[in-house]
């Protein structure tokens, strides 16, 4: 009996396996957006796996795409000024793990 080894999944293919129902406003929001244009770091660009949040040259802010949060908190942990609220979408929006 040949054992073949088992397939493991890779980040994309289990994000992929998630279900995601976007609320319609945002849990997300910056207490003060002009914080962020003093950060140096911008930190929360870099370390959210669902690359929610971008820095617009334009805009001179943090731009949030809500919709794509993986509601792990990393956010609110690395942002150096404590700028982000974060809250759990309402009525059971958001992410629905389907690998634990």
């Amino acid at each position: 009996m040949s054992t073949q080894p088992k397939r493991t999944l890779t980040v994309e293919e289990r994000l992929a396996a998630n279900e995601v129902r976007p609320d319609r406003c945002s849990h997300l929001d910056l207490v003060e957006p002009g914080t962020c244009g003093t950060c140096e770091g911008r930190e929360c660009t870099r370390v959210c796996p669902a690359g929610t949040y971008r820095w617009s040259e334009e805009a001179g802010r943090v731009i949030i795409g809500f919709e794509n949060c993986l509601e792990c908190g990393a956010c609110r942990l690395v942002c150096p000024h404590a700028n982000i609220s974060w809250r759990y979408p309402m009525g059971g929006m958001g992410i629905c793990y389907r690998y634990g």
